[in-house]
């Protein structure tokens, strides 16, 4: 018999996990059968969030790949690449002291002046983009849309040229099943990670020394420059590039995608959202809560840890379930209704602690930007499948397509 999590899990629940959330609920600290904890309720993942016994370096180590039958391929050169690729994760998977020094170099390249100064980017490449649906009948918003503009922010805020935006669709979905735990263990999983890691990894050394050949105005720049005391070394740089690269537009197209669907589904707050653009700020941090494009993070604690009535023993894998502490009725008044008005809105999308959103100032722009656009050039929107397709993943959830039937494109 399936436990709750693995429900949640299950692919055939991906459209609407909520009820199941509510189920976990009823336990703030639920142990699976494979001995995994499964954090529900919105105060015990904000204590977890900031409790230090718990830690972000959860990955399983590298496996090796493949005999390839060269002893100097199979014996040397992959183990040693997959040991750098341990000591040398992306520091959401790193623990202090390493995490706070990787992250406060990633803030000052991020920082908020670059982030502000795309404002003028965005809304260009955002009214460029629906421009480009006039004469449709019928659209997907996410390969029309929702995937193409944020891949096109964060690949020039970074510095990846435009042509080369087009690789980083298959890489990133490939990536992104290391936030799944019934993924992580298995074997064909883990090795085309590897080879994917490494793939991109390649792209990144060579573009990383173009860069320091030519530096221009862009965050790969700044993290490749400075003396050898203050500048990044060359393999926490690559996996730092990575996980910016992924994470930097992976979230956003659910954030945008989720973001139109609810509105859609309440029609009455996209006529509003319309008329009123000034509401956009709290509408976001509405669906934010509502529909996170994060739905949960995996932790592993380093010690013994009593949590409501229940001890997380040391090494055990956790889960903190996001996207069910943000509909904890004990956290929010009438969690289930959409409401941009809501007050007192501390969800967690985001995450919390130490390991809060790096991206969420740029997130917020661009999904404020986009579904003002969206609300005020779509004429008579509506939804031609509801529930849409569904990505694989549990973690990143979003719509792999949502299907739009249009009356035409109103003027910028």
């Amino acid at each position: 018999m399936s436990t709750l999590f693995e429900r949640f899990l299950d692919p055939d629940n991906r459209a609407d996990p909520y009820g199941l959330f509510a189920e976990l609920r009823r336990e703030p600290v639920c142990r699976q059968e494979d001995g995994t904890y499964v954090v529900g309720t919105h105060a015990e993942i904000d204590r977890l969030l900031h409790d230090p016994r718990i830690s972000s370096d959860d990955l399983p180590d590298p496996q090796h790949f493949r005999w390839t039958g060269h002893p100097i391929t199979d014996l040397l050169v992959r183990p040693v690449r997959a040991e750098i690729r341990k000591r040398h994760r992306p520091f959401i998977f790193r623990d202090p002291p390493d995490h706070e020094a990787l992250r406060g170099r990633v803030m000052r390249a991020f920082s908020v002046e670059r982030v502000r100064g795309m404002r003028a980017k965005t809304e260009r490449l955002t009214h460029d983009l629906i421009d480009k649906l006039a004469g449709k009948a019928r659209i997907d918003l996410v390969d029309a849309f929702s995937y193409p503009l944020p891949v096109t922010v964060i690949c020039h805020l970074l510095g990846v040229p435009p042509e080369d935006e087009p690789r980083f669709h298959g890489w990133a979905t490939q990536l992104a099943t290391a936030l799944e735990p019934n993924q992580r263990g298995d074997e064909e999983t883990q090795i085309k990670n590897e080879e994917t890691f490494a793939e991109i990894a390649d792209y990144l050394q060579d573009l990383v020394k173009a860069k320091r050949r030519e530096p221009a105005d862009d965050i790969l720049s700044d993290l490749a420059a400075g003396d050898d005391a203050e500048r990044m070394n060359d393999y926490d740089l690559i996996a730092t590039a990575v996980l910016l690269l992924v994470a930097g537009h992976e979230t956003t197209v659910n954030l945008i995608t989720n973001g139109m669907l609810t509105l859609l589904r309440f029609p009455e707050h996209l006529e509003r959202l319309r008329r009123e653009p000034e509401i956009a700020p709290r509408l976001i941090e509405e669906l934010l809560r509502y529909e996170p494009p994060v739905q949960y993070r995996t932790r592993l604690a380093l010690a013994d840890i009593p949590l409501a009535g229940t001890t997380i023993p040391e090494g055990a894998p956790v889960v903190l379930l996001i996207a069910s502490g943000n509909r904890d009725p004990a956290r929010f008044a009438d969690p289930e209704r959409f409401d941009p008005d809501r007050r007192d809105n501390r969800h967690l999308g985001f995450g919390g602690g130490l390991h809060y959103c790096v991206g969420a100032p740029l997130a917020r722009i661009e999904a404020e930007i986009a579904l003002v656009a969206l609300s005020r050039r779509l004429r008579e929107p509506r939804l031609l499948a509801d529930p849409p397709p569904y990505r694989p993943g549990a973690s990143l959830r979003g719509p792999s397509a949502l299907p739009l039937a249009i009356a035409g494109i109103a003027a910028a």
